[in-house]
């Protein structure tokens, strides 16, 4: 007990060193002290280390032995005392959420702590934008590029199980679709004997509804599960642009402004399904498939004028657009597992195809009151598809030793991706579409990856855990841009280290260290050299010299409880190299280029926390938050300048069960300044409410009401030595949302599932504690 409360406090000196303890340093920026205070707490973990070497072992209680150190599988429930995150991830369960009936996954991963995503779809994890989005532990064609938009925002949050969170993936998880941080969706998995099944169906205004349903069946040897799903959706929006664009010679500036609005209506139909036999005591093999579509129409207006250095106005038009859009997502698996002969010994083959398709359909027609030079034919229309398809083929291995766990394995995959863009000019006299041969392109890349992983989980005693790992990766990338019959290629081979320390300081605290090398190859859309045609002012294009990046994290984590208050703390620091930016740069009157390159570097860091408890009986909270610094050089300079930023984002959900069969959820959402290339990203906030009641054990009606204070919005701010843009856009606003959930069937532990709490002293939905995580062991 001295040992655990002296480690305490050196921990606690750590976190909340005095600001005099800086003041000598010749560089007291907050990376730097995130660097000083993880050494701190390093060396606190070392002391814990040595006192424990010289201190006999005390005899602890048969449950405690039972869980100490065990970061392998585990089942785990409400009554569970200790964390059960693993090694090398944190594990949120989603499924208590009340709000999960109505919600998208999309909604769900904006609960997630440091995971953040716009209007647009875009993902974020603490400020970073290269976050992979895996399902079931493995890369699918529709979670990445443009189609993972679509996907999240389509797929319904009931069907999942957990999310995973794995800031520094270990060795047997590659780099496709970024090569940074990854968000693992693991899906609603059933094998209670007898049936179940959950039907969940949501009305809301301005025409919004939604249907899901999910059904199991598992009887003998064989399990079956699966659903479908519906969903009608309105996405309304408004933006304004102002760009001025800055003449490096005089400083004069050329100003416009761009006043948009849009209406977006969705429709998606999709379903899923598993089955699952086992051969005999040892072996098991199952087959799951996944498909979705969505079709969408869009109407929209923009107002755009502008003006030349002398401010005379040399643009002046109205333009009215619709599009017609078209969603494809699919993907076929079949897994076969085998148990060996020593405990725990197993081996996994697991061979899956997945493709996802995006079309597009624009058409424009402009009023012009003054015409610009670069004008498009008043009457246009742009027809743009995007193919994705993957075929990944993986093996694991893992075998328990006295001492440990070995795991190797092996992964063979080939991605293909085409980008079609056809551009036509109509005839205002007879309609006559003519392909306009400058702005049409096709190009096609294929990529092929071989790699293979080791590592080796070492438990030293009770206490320590420590597990390194190596992956090699070869990639080899074919490029073809058919518009130009020009081919071009290249290949890498990568070394991928990882390492994990696990020390557990009492049966409900542990110390967690982890390091991890990753790198982010550029996809598809980044290599295209192609100059794809957006507006008059406003063309695109990648870059086919594009190099990977690299990215060096370390981060240090501690997870206790104080008193009832499940706890969570993580310090983290990152370096990034040869980063690839957006980079924007005029390239004639106006016209403004958005590309690809690498420049520059990265360094973050932060302090990301999370805590979770009972206020009373009736009333829970649950706060986390990342207090973050980065700091980046600034594109598009001619000194070496560099941007920094220190931001605070956080999350509250607050939790009060008036009685059985009500329960009400605020949730709070502030996100931080976040920085790009060249510019930034304003703070946001926004805020939901869920109220539920029980009509019945199986019968529940649910409210939700999303952007409570309707305060969400996307503000950017672009500056470099020849152009400032400032651009805000507004999405939705307030909603409203009805709903009826209704379960039926045998279905035993799944009748509380829907009002499970996220752990003791949590409110409903995801949490630090116990029951709000899942146990595991590294790996898949």
């Amino acid at each position: 007990m001295r040992q655990l409360q002296s480690t305490k406090l050196c921990i606690a000196d750590a976190l909340f060193m005095p600001p005099h303890a800086h003041s000598a340093l010749p560089d007291s920026r907050p990376f730097v002290k995130t660097a000083i205070a993880l050494g701190a707490l390093l060396a606190c973990v070392s002391a814990a280390a040595q006192e424990t070497s010289q201190t006999p072992p005390a005899t602890a209680p048969a449950a405690a032995q039972n869980q100490a150190s065990t970061d392998g599988p585990a089942t785990v429930t409400v009554t569970t005392k200790r964390n059960a995150n693993r090694i090398d991830r944190q594990v949120y369960d989603v499924k208590a959420d009340p709000a999960s009936s109505n919600d998208t996954v999309a909604d769900t991963l904006n609960k997630v702590p440091s995971v953040a995503v716009d209007a647009d779809g875009g993902v974020t994890l603490r400020g970073k934008s290269n976050v992979q989005v895996y399902i079931d532990g493995k890369p699918s064609a529709m979670m990445q590029g443009d189609n993972r938009a679509a996907a999240i925002n389509a797929l319904p949050a009931a069907d999942l199980e957990s999310v995973e969170v794995i800031t520094n993936p270990g060795a047997q998880f590659g780099n496709e679709g970024g090569g940074g941080p990854i968000l693992n969706l693991v899906m609603r998995r059933e094998r209670t004997p007898g049936g179940f099944a959950s039907v969940n169906a949501n009305a809301g205004t301005e025409g919004r509804f939604n249907v899901n349903s999910f059904g199991s069946y598992t009887t003998g040897r064989m399990s079956v599960q699966g659903g479908v799903f519906g969903r009608r959706d309105k996405r309304e929006s408004s933006g304004e642009t102002v760009r001025e664009r800055i003449d490096p010679a005089s400083g004069a500036i050329a100003r416009s402004t761009s006043v948009s609005n849009s209406e977006t209506e969705n429709d998606t139909v999709g379903m899923t399904g598993t089955v699952s036999y086992n051969l005999g005591e040892k072996d098991v093999i199952a087959a799951s498939v996944m498909a979705s579509g969505t079709d969408s129409d869009t109407v929209s207006n923009e107002r755009y004028q502008g003006a030349n250095f002398a401010g005379v106005t040399d643009s002046d038009y109205l333009r009215q657009s619709t599009r017609k859009g078209r969603n494809r997502n699919y993907s076929l698996s079949t897994r076969f597992d085998h148990k060996g002969d020593t405990q725990g010994e197993n081996f996994k083959m697991d061979l899956r195809v997945s493709g996802a398709s995006n079309e597009g359909d624009l058409r424009n027609a402009t009023a012009y009151t003054v015409r610009p030079v670069t004008a498009q034919n008043a009457l246009t229309r742009q027809n743009n598809a995007f193919d994705n398809r993957i075929v990944d083929f993986t093996g694991d291995y893992e075998l328990p030793g006295e001492n440990g766990t070995f795991r190797t394995g092996y992964k063979l995959a080939r991605t293909s991706s085409v980008f079609d863009n056809a551009y036509l000019d109509i005839d205002e006299a007879t309609w006559a579409e003519r392909v306009n041969t400058g702005r049409t392109n096709r190009f096609e890349l294929d990529e092929t990856t071989a790699a293979l992983y080791a590592s080796y989980q070492w438990r030293i005693n009770r206490d320590w855990s420590v597990q390194g790992g190596l992956r090699a990766e070869y990639t080899d990338v074919d490029m073809f841009q058919a518009t130009t019959n020009i081919r071009a290629g290249s290949n890498y081979l990568d070394a991928i280290p990882s390492a994990f320390v696990t020390y557990g300081l009492s049966d409900d605290t542990t110390l967690r260290l982890n390091y991890a090398h990753r790198i982010r190859r550029p996809g598809a859309g980044d290599l295209n050299p192609f100059v794809v045609y957006v507006d008059e002012f406003n063309v695109s294009s990648g870059n086919p010299d594009l190099r990977p990046s690299d990215s060096d994290s370390l981060e240090l984590g501690l997870e206790t409880k104080l008193g009832k208050v499940d706890t969570t703390v993580r310090l983290y620091a990152r370096r990034d190299t040869d980063l690839i930016n957006e980079r924007r740069v005029f390239i004639a009157n106006n016209v403004l280029l958005t590309t690809k390159e690498n420049a520059g570097s990265s360094n973050s860091g932060g302090l990301e926390f999370n805590f979770g408890g009972k206020v009373t009986d009736k009333l829970s909270v649950n706060a986390s938050g990342n207090l973050a610094y980065s700091e980046q050089d600034v594109l598009g300079s001619a000194s070496a300048d560099k941007r920094t930023a220190t931001s605070l984002s956080g999350r509250a959900r607050i939790g009060y069960q008036y009685d059985r069969n009500n329960t009400f959820q605020l949730m709070l959402n502030a996100q931080g300044k976040t920085l790009f290339g060249e510019g930034y990203r304003q703070p946001t906030r926004t805020a939901d409410f869920t109220y539920r009641h029980n009509l019945t054990p199986a019968l529940s009606f649910v409210l939700n009401v999303n952007d409570l204070f309707d305060s969400s919005k996307i503000e950017t701010i672009t500056e470099n030595d020849l152009l400032r843009q400032y651009s805000i856009r507004r999405n939705n606003g307030r909603t409203f949302t009805v709903g009826l959930s209704y379960r039926f069937g045998s279905f035993g532990n799944n009748a509380q599932r829907p009002m499970r709490p996220g752990g003791p002293g949590m409110g409903p939905g995801m949490g630090p504690g116990p029951g709000g995580f899942g146990g595991g062991g590294p790996g898949r």
